[in-house]
């Protein structure tokens, strides 16, 4: 394995890239997974990231974690800018890397989540004239923060607008902007979270059906929120809730048509 870093402003995104091999000719090139980790747009979750990149990588994807601009910076939409960076430079260096420029997901948890989504559905102010929009190919969104009304995890948009104003807040909520068109999404929540309500993604899910977007949803009777990937490794065993990852990693493959 490659480890690559690139400064993204004051974005960092780590690469993490499976080494090719003359005797393995149908991996000369991958798909990529980028994880957004979480953490109310405060922090950005160490337990979100690299154990959940390395699972990708033992299921033969390149990977990548954005750690983005958070507490102030994260105001005038700059993580949104960080990460339309990161899939730009992922695809800029598609040939070299080995990735598949036309099949890079991005995997993002709680605020994390709200980022990767955004990436897909908002559009970025201030984009110099003939300069596309980088879209993700596919979506895999833990217990994302999704809706600025009644179900808010209010701090994340607090912290995007630097403003307690809600009507501030509705530029930055998301399931009014789903649109036909959206990327593949898998969703996956507990029940009874106590920091982002489930009632976020079931809010996606419904927008996502009326939208005639592909969704597979999967809804945990228990686990608090955080949850990564389910283990003792980042203080969450859940042994139920982690089949997530099995059933993510199966979706992906047929949403890719990609298998080793």
């Amino acid at each position: 394995m490659k480890i690559e870093t690139l400064q993204l402003g004051q974005a960092v995104l780590t690469v993490y890239l499976r080494e090719p091999s003359a005797s393995m000719p149908q991996a000369a090139a991958r798909p990529l997974v980028l994880v957004v980790p979480g953490g109310g747009y405060e922090h950005v979750s160490d337990r979100e990231g690299d154990p959940v990149a390395v699972r990708f990588l033992a299921e033969g994807y390149h990977a990548a974690v954005l750690r983005y601009s958070v507490g102030e910076g994260a105001r005038g939409w700059r993580p949104l800018a960080e990460i339309n960076d990161a899939l730009a430079a992922v695809r800029a260096r598609a040939a070299d890397w080995g990735v598949c420029p036309d099949k890079v997901a991005v995997c993002g948890f709680s605020a994390g989540g709200h980022l990767a989504l955004s990436s897909a559905v908002l559009d970025l102010p201030g984009l110099p004239a003939g300069q596309a929009q980088q879209r993700p190919d596919a979506l895999i969104l833990g217990y994302p923060v999704v809706t600025a009304g009644d179900c808010a995890h209010r701090g994340s948009f607090v912290r995007l607008t630097g403003d307690d104003d809600r009507a501030a807040h509705c530029a930055f909520s998301l399931e009014d902007k789903i649109r036909p068109g959206v990327p593949p999404v898998f969703v996956w929540h507990t029940m009874d979270d106590a920091t982002v309500p489930v009632e976020n993604s079931l809010l996606l899910v419904s927008a996502l059906r009326r939208a005639g977007v592909e969704c597979e949803a999967h809804f945990f009777p228990h686990g608090v929120h955080g949850l990564s990937v389910c283990t003792a490794e980042v203080n969450t065993p859940q042994p139920h809730a982690a089949h997530w990852f099995a059933l993510a990693a199966e979706w992906l493959r047929d949403v890719f048509d990609w298998r080793l």
